[in-house]
């Protein structure tokens, strides 16, 4: 099932949260993860928009981060990608 790839998403965001040492940065990535969460077993999935801003936030927060807590939003956005190949309207 491709929703897999949004609880993958926020399996690791959920994990980079932990990994981060500033506590508004872990904060966002939980949130993140949360709404992944809530995205994955959702009725409906969520389309190219929403992901497009899921994307960019998370960029934002990876500027702010390194190491161990970046590779995990690396693989986030790895997954968002891939499950965003299979919803249309690009």
């Amino acid at each position: 099932m491709a929703r897999e790839k949004l609880q993958t998403a926020s399996d690791e965001l959920r994990e980079a949260a932990e990994c981060a040492t500033d506590p508004e940065l872990q904060e966002r990535l939980a949130e993140q993860a949360d709404q992944f969460d809530r995205l994955a077993t959702a009725d409906r999935g969520p389309d190219q928009g929403r992901l497009a801003r899921h994307l960019n936030a998370l960029s934002d927060i990876r500027e702010s981060l390194d190491g161990e807590a970046a590779a995990h939003i690396d693989d986030a956005e790895e997954a968002i990608t891939a499950y965003r190949g299979t919803v249309g309207g690009v």
